[in-house]
């Protein structure tokens, strides 16, 4: 396949479709859309915060690459001129020299990555990539709560996930993301159902068994995604500064487990947070351990929807 150098764009084969976001949900999103022969590109914020990282692709942000059920996302980096930029959505500005938050991509990269049969990653938390590309489609699944800048003129097909957008204003569509009745469905006029901070039931629990963190810092994680854990037994520590957490010092901060269960989700060896910070997840349900390394029926339900979403513009059925 060539390359349009004169303008820097991708030449199309299907769809191409930018997703912001790569986490859990995203990454449902991205793999059946994928797998869909869809031609995907994920955008990422430069510090991601995903707790279930076994099946996030936005870990290649810290790995070059990860796999989520026979699918790989590849980072493409930034060009090494491009002018280095701290400020990220977290507000954390502790971010590796190299993440390069500021905005020129080699387009002859991102193809040859997507030639492949992988997903290229780019670190783009503003979406800038999106006017460079020209995408058919773009998703926002950063699952903010909130619009970080998605707007409806971006592409011909433009998707909101969740609360934070209002389908016909900022987005063409909206996706429900609340668990229920509702989850999944399409809205074409309109808002997803805001956020009640609960965690969706599993087993009887909710708010019990999403752990956040009883402190800033640094985190060391004690125990791993898939360990099966005691209610009350240590799963990390939060060190207060980058001096105690590098050299393991006495005064740390412990983060127990508050159910019985398998760890599903825990939030990557050395991340720093502020209080309040959402860390870790158990799942209960201690026969389940194949579902900390497969993506959630949550996403799929999601996910889905996108395709549905997609296949319809893609075949000129109007739905909005």
């Amino acid at each position: 396949m060539s390359m349009n150098q004169s303008n820097n764009q991708i030449i199309k084969k299907n769809l191409l479709i930018i997703c912001r976001g790569a986490g859990d949900l995203a990454t449902g999103i991205i793999h059946r859309l994928h797998r869909a022969g869809h031609r995907v590109i994920a955008l990422e914020t430069d510090y991601p915060a995903a707790i279930r990282r076994q099946v996030s692709f936005c870990e290649a942000v810290y790995d070059g690459s990860a796999a989520v059920e026979g699918v790989t996302a590849r980072l493409v980096p930034a060009l090494a001129d491009a002018e280095t930029d701290t400020e990220t959505y977290s507000g954390i500005n502790d971010t590796p020299a190299a993440h390069i938050a500021s905005e020129k991509w080699d387009s002859s990269a991102i193809e040859a990555v997507l030639e492949a049969g992988e997903v290229p990653l780019l670190i783009d938390p503003k979406g800038e990539s999106i006017a460079l590309l020209k995408p058919d489609v773009v998703v926002d699944a950063i699952i903010a709560k909130k619009n970080l800048g998605t707007t409806i003129n971006m592409a011909s097909l433009v998707i909101g996930v969740g609360p934070g957008f209002t389908a016909g204003q900022d987005v063409h569509l909206v996706i429900e993301s609340m668990r229920g009745h509702n989850l999944a469905r399409i809205i074409t006029d309109g808002m997803a159902q805001p956020n009640t901070g609960v965690p969706g039931n599993i087993a009887g629990f909710t708010s019990e068994r999403v752990i956040h963190a009883p402190a800033a810092g640094y985190i060391h994680d004690v125990r791993k995604i898939g360990d099966i854990v005691q209610k009350g037994d240590e799963i990390a520590r939060i060190y207060p500064d980058k001096e105690s957490y590098d050299n393991a010092l006495s005064e740390y901060v412990p983060v127990n487990a508050t159910i019985t269960g398998i760890i599903r989700g825990l939030i990557r060896e050395g991340y720093y947070f502020r209080e309040g910070f959402k860390i870790a997840d158990i799942d209960p349900r201690e026969s389940e351990l194949t579902n900390c390394f497969t993506i959630s029926d949550k996403a799929r339900s999601i996910a889905g929807s996108v395709l549905e979403a997609v296949s319809a513009f893609e075949h000129g059925v109007k739905i909005y």
